[in-house]
């Protein structure tokens, strides 16, 4: 495969420098020049958050690399499919703007475990906690260096080891140094620049394929449809609708790196207008990282391996000197996501495990160098997990990413769901949900990844096996409600307001209007 460090000259090598250091630069100054950070500034960016940088941030989050070059790979096996992943998401960011951010907010929490805590007691947190770490390390860390490391080493042709390597290191650093404000606000900038150059990428292949018309024409009818039939093979319809919704809930409602930019809102109405913004930012997505794909099939379909479709593009339509800006950008979003995976993980250890179990006095310069020593323990172990999900072969690198998470999935939205929506939900009930439906989740994500995979056992469609594990952890919760006679002590949530101001529940009206007519348009080809 063409490399980008083949075509790479002097110019590009001095963009990618320059920046990283401004970037390095901004941390440090943001953590060590100013006076003015107190101990939570580290982890909530001192709930100074307004709407743009949340939506801004969350996005930042959710766009690395990974999603760079999966959007793109399956944007070339299977056109706009995909697209469902971001907007079908607006159902359940929606559902965090209006029922989650009022409660987390209102409660004064600083990570979600605490929350859980005030709902059904210190146990409940515990547990919650230390699941919150192991899905901070695999979803967040391993699998998006994973992906990170593929791209670094497709754009610099560098062995896969210290591709990753380099990049949690400065992830590390930069989320150490400069806590969450700092990955927030460069977010912005960072943001701005991907948008630019994903555009122009995309132009670039319209125009080399002839038209947006030719195009629609070289590619089968099916690529532009977002609901597949029942007997499709990768996403029928029944799969996208049961299935993603658990996994939407989780993601977008209860994963601490996704919702710590709401819970460090200036107030409510920012956290809710900053949710909505991100909905309307993920109608890009399909466009900027989906649609590259479908025009590389038009215009390179001899390609053999769909996850070089982004780079392929790159490499092949940009021209000299741009080429050091598509890196740094790349290099960017990744250092984003895994700063922001990063400064949770320090988040959820140090306030819901460090402070709470071990060491209730510790000052506030102690608490932040242990935030910082668990960015490093946090770092050296993703690197371990990423370079063992490296030695897997023959799996799909979209399907592996939206499969993993489906797994981990159920068990937190049946806690959260019930936690908030059912106020009889017991204790008992919730611990069981956390650690049998932990272990039922993630023994079947492991039978059907590794131990048992689909050429071996007919499976079930992965969102599919998501839901009826969902629906399984719910009875199972119900259930132990219903039978538990153990008196549930009072739960110490404040009561607050919940209807939204007339801004966001129009704002919100507007986004969904405009969904329903996306989904109406891209069906029926």
């Amino acid at each position: 495969m063409n490399t980008i460090a083949h075509f790479l000259v002097p110019v590009d090598y001095i963009i990618v420098v320059v920046y990283l250091l401004l970037m390095l630069g901004y941390g440090y100054y943001l953590s060590f020049i100013s006076k003015r950070r107190q101990k939570e500034n580290l982890f909530l960016a001192g709930k100074s958050l307004g709407w743009p940088s949340i939506g801004l941030n969350m996005w930042g989050t959710n766009v690395g690399p990974s999603m760079l070059i999966a959007s793109a790979s399956a944007g070339f096996t299977t056109g706009i499919v995909a697209g469902n992943f971001a907007w079908y998401a607006f159902v359940f960011i929606l559902l965090l703007a209006l029922v989650f951010a009022p409660r987390y907010l209102g409660s004064g929490v600083q990570t979600l475990p605490e929350y859980m805590g005030k709902r059904f007691g210190s146990s409940t947190r515990t547990i919650l906690a230390w699941y919150t770490l192991v899905t901070i390390l695999i979803s967040w860390l391993s699998l998006t260096l994973f992906a990170g490391g593929i791209l670094v080493r497709q754009l610099l042709d560098i062995p896969m080891t210290l591709s990753v390597v380099l990049m949690v290191v400065l992830s590390g650093f930069f989320a150490a140094a400069g806590g969450l404000k700092a990955i927030a606000y460069t977010n912005v900038f960072q943001m701005l620049l991907l948008i630019a150059v994903s555009l122009l990428l995309v132009v670039l292949g319209i125009v080399q394929a002839g038209g947006v018309q030719a195009i629609y024409e070289a590619t089968p009818g099916a690529y532009w449809n977002l609901l597949k039939p029942m007997g499709d093979t990768t996403y029928p319809w029944l799969a996208i609708v049961l299935g993603y919704p658990i996994m939407g809930v989780w993601f977008w409602c209860t994963d601490q790196s996704m919702v710590q930019s709401v819970l460090g809102a200036k107030s409510l109405q920012e956290g809710q207008l900053g949710a909505n913004f991100i909905g309307w930012l993920k109608i890009l997505d399909v466009p900027l990282f989906i649609l590259p794909g479908i025009i590389c099939f038009v215009l390179y379909p001899e390609l053999t391996n769909p996850d070089e479709a982004y780079l392929t593009m790159v490499t092949r339509l940009f021209p000299a000197g741009l080429r050091g800006l598509i890196i740094v950008v790349l290099i960017a979003a990744l250092i984003s996501t895994i700063g922001s995976a990063l400064n949770s993980l320090s988040t959820v250890f140090t306030m819901d495990i460090y402070v709470r179990k071990y060491n209730p006095t510790a000052s506030a310069s102690r608490i932040v160098s242990t935030g910082r020593i668990v960015v490093i323990a946090g770092a050296l172990i993703s690197v371990a997990i990423t370079l063992a999900i490296d030695s897997i072969r023959g799996l799909n690198l979209f399907d592996i990413f939206q499969s993993v998470l489906g797994f981990i999935a159920p068990p937190m939205s049946v806690v959260f769901l019930t936690g908030v929506l059912w106020k009889r939900t017991t204790t008992r009930a919730a611990n069981f949900a956390l650690l049998a439906g932990t272990l039922l989740s993630i023994g079947t994500g492991v039978l059907y990844l590794w131990v048992l995979p689909a050429p071996v056992v007919a499976w079930p469609h992965f969102l599919l096996l998501s839901f009826y594990l969902f629906m399984l952890i719910l009875l199972m919760t119900v259930a132990i409600t219903l039978l538990d006679k153990k008196e549930q002590p009072a739960s110490s949530l404040p009561l607050f307001e919940l209807r939204p101001t007339p801004l966001v529940k129009w704002l919100w009206v507007a986004l969904a209007i405009v969904m329903i007519t996306l989904y109406i348009v891209f069906n029926g080809h």
